[in-house]
């Protein structure tokens, strides 16, 4: 049986615009971050206030940030330092700013989550929202001639760091098997019948179509999850009933430099998204304890609200988890 397909509207405005007044400075510096809205319309249609959110490969924690704002705990695994740190600092801030929820950043290889994430949470994540890294191609920013001192322009923040155990480096075929790893200890983490929801997009290589949408699909299978949705996340706006396109700099030229030499290249419009299931079916009732204190199991109710109540069952910690 197809899976269903929906049009998520995602990109009312621009990224920038979805950041702005969010994140702490320097976020912007990421190559590759996920748009706001994305991570925001998979938190609030997958779980419900008080439910755990994880991303293990989280970058400046966009996933996080969302999460918190809508009320929901989360966890990151980020494997660069640097992005880390800021995953940690837009958690803290999106707490500070009015998010009812909690967040916290594990710095790891997401190939080891199993051990980054306590083994109080194995089972008790509802959600999972990530990316795999993919080409540069249509990642960057334009810096101008002022910060050059060169004539044009030249692209900057298009990269990750030159560390080679990083996997936005390897090849696609070690990329897909790492990914393959990484959802398995995803399916390891999370309940029974919760839900991944995976952000792609193919692209072209040397001409060739790197169809990774397709790839991701088999690899989530192979990871032992079930295959529910394939949506389309727009990264353009729609005014009047047509499609309001938002490309970088960069993303046009190489559209333009591609059907110069005969390739059919297209500005990228949307995400692929992928929805899986862990097969099974949570017991009615079960608990969930707290991303902040492994205390947080049983006992009378201590959350913010009435979910959170229910599941997270009384935190004799409460005064120094910070998750109530």
């Amino acid at each position: 049986m197809p899976c269903p397909l929906s049009v998520w509207n995602t990109a009312p405005t621009s990224a920038p615009a979805q950041r702005r007044g969010r994140y702490v400075p320097g976020s912007a510096a990421h190559p590759a971050k996920m748009l706001p809205l994305i991570a925001a319309h998979a938190v609030s249609t997958y779980t419900r206030p008080g439910d755990l959110v994880l991303d293990p490969m989280c970058g400046i924690g966009t996933t996080l940030v969302e999460a918190i704002h809508l009320g929901r705990n989360a966890i990151g695994v980020e494997y660069e330092p640097r992005w880390a740190g800021l995953a940690r600092l837009n958690a803290a801030s999106a707490s500070r700013e009015g998010g009812a929820g909690t967040g916290v950043v594990h710095r790891g290889d997401a190939r080891h989550l199993t051990q980054l994430v306590p083994p109080e949470l194995h089972g008790e994540v509802d959600l999972v929202v990530t990316s795999p890294p993919y080409g540069n191609s249509v990642h960057g920013q334009v810096r101008s001639s002022r910060e050059t001192g060169e004539r044009g322009v030249a692209k900057k923040d298009y990269s990750y760091s030159h560390d080679p155990s990083n996997l936005a480096h390897v090849s696609t075929d070690r990329l897909l098997e790492a990914f393959t790893d990484i959802l398995t200890q995803c399916r390891h983490v999370l309940r029974l019948g919760g839900t991944v929801v995976i952000t792609t997009r193919p692209w072209r290589e040397r001409g060739e179509l790197v169809d990774l949408p397709s790839a991701v699909l088999a690899a989530g299978q192979a990871a032992g999850l079930t295959p529910a949705e394939r949506c389309v996340a727009l990264l353009a706006g729609i005014r009047d009933g047509r499609l309001i396109a938002r490309p970088s700099f960069f993303q046009m030229k190489n559209v333009r430099d591609a059907r110069r030499q005969g390739i059919p290249l297209a500005v990228v419009q949307h995400e692929d998204v992928l929805v899986f299931t862990r097969p099974g079916k949570r017991a009615a009732g079960t608990p969930t304890a707290c991303p902040k204190s492994p205390a947080c199991t049983a006992g009378t109710a201590c959350a913010r609200e009435p979910r959170a109540a229910v599941r997270f069952r009384g935190c004799p910690r409460r005064d120094r988890c910070g998750g109530h």
